[in-house]
């Protein structure tokens, strides 16, 4: 991220070693070095797969469907984890800054995924006054099949429990399962050309790769448009 941006996920996590208990910062810099220990690249999505189209319900009532996204260009998904989120809600006001004016320019959607429940989601975009479109994975579908769905380990379900606010009850879903942030660019071909995941969600992807994705795309579009031209 932007050295100004990731400044304030550095603050974030300096308030919580000044404000919380010893014990409970513990059981957060644990879950998050154990995710990035553990985690299994080779079950995650990667550059060049082909993605099945999908519908997903957005926070204002409507259906999001990628075939249309992409009727427009590429587009970019972005996972986050839930509204209540602290980080989330540093990430998805800065891709608001610095990569949504951008993708506009070039023709390209972006679309931010949560687990959460489409009234719980709404809250972050209403916050924020989000103006790319923002949904719920339902039943965490496309987490899953990305593979980049992590589980609370043990003493994480245990604090959550002592503060009585098991995850599930805040998303809705039930379940300990969240997405780990993660960046995706497909193109109209529904291939993906980017992605990037982040098993410790206080790490984020910067906006200028995700452009830079976003350009190879327009530019290889632009250039097959011009050798049809002179066929």
């Amino acid at each position: 991220m932007h050295p100004t941006d990731c400044r304030l996920l550095a603050d974030l996590h300096a308030l919580r070693v000044a404000t919380w208990r010893p014990e409970d910062l513990q059981v957060n810099i644990d879950q998050r070095q154990r995710l990035v220990d553990a985690a299994q690249h080779a079950r995650f999505l990667k550059v060049g797969d082909v993605i099945e189209t999908f519908s997903v319900p957005d926070v204002n009532g409507g259906i999001v469907d990628l075939g249309t996204l992409l009727g427009k260009g590429p587009a970019v998904l972005i996972f986050f984890r839930f509204a209540g989120c602290p980080a989330c809600n540093i990430a998805l006001p800065y891709y608001q800054r610095r990569l949504l004016p951008q993708l506009q320019s070039l023709g390209a959607s972006l679309l931010a995924l949560s687990p959460q429940i489409p009234d719980r989601l709404l809250d972050i975009k209403q916050r924020h006054g989000l103006e790319f479109i923002v949904a719920t994975d339902l039943n965490n579908d496309l987490g899953r099949r990305f593979g980049i769905l992590y589980t609370y380990d043990e003493a994480s379900q245990r604090a959550a429990l002592a503060r009585g606010n098991p995850i599930g009850d805040v998303t809705g879903t039930g379940t300990w399962e969240l997405p780990m942030p993660t960046a995706i660019v497909v193109d109209r071909a529904r291939v993906v050309r980017f992605v990037d995941v982040a098993p410790d969600w206080l790490v984020r992807t910067e906006a200028e790769p995700i452009i830079d994705a976003v350009r190879a795309i327009q530019t290889e579009e632009t250039d097959s448009r011009r050798i049809a031209a002179l066929a």
